[in-house]
């Protein structure tokens, strides 16, 4: 991890809502816009922002993966809107990250908020450690 890694950075990152990105089954009589930003959508799209945020401060062989998500999904978001999720490193213990989150779109300020946190990994370490689990899932019942 570089020494560029500091609380109080920020990133945002404008995401086009796109039909991959929406649910439907508000859908009615085709009368009135129904297709709206999928919660899990916009949580992909924080875990996205974050880990290419962090990409940037850490050293070859170092990612990320998140380890928790605590949001409020507040307003909707439409299809063919965009959403802009704001992320700011508010905690750095060790390799343990925390990021506040905010998500907004054209019309409302606060679409999603909450926390995000992320855990520095060496990714070689990793892929050995899931190479054993896939191997002693290979012998399971």
């Amino acid at each position: 991890m570089k020494d560029t890694l500091e609380t109080g950075l920020k990133v945002t990152r404008r995401f086009a809502i796109d039909e991959p990105r929406t649910i439907d089954f508000l859908a009615g009589n085709g009368d009135t816009p129904a297709r709206v930003y999928a919660t899990p959508a916009l949580i992909e799209d924080i875990e996205r922002t974050c880990r290419e945020f962090l990409l940037e401060h850490l050293d070859p062989g170092e990612d990320s993966l998140g380890t928790a998500v605590n949001i409020q999904h507040i307003a909707p978001t439409l299809l063919g809107m965009w959403a802009e999720v704001t992320a700011e490193l508010t905690v750095r213990d060790g390799r343990g990250l925390c990021f506040a989150v905010n998500v907004s779109d054209p019309i409302d300020d606060v679409v999603a908020r909450g926390t995000h946190d992320r855990f520095i990994i060496d990714v070689a370490k990793t892929q050995i450690r899931l190479s054993h689990k896939a191997e002693a899932f290979k012998s399971a019942p």
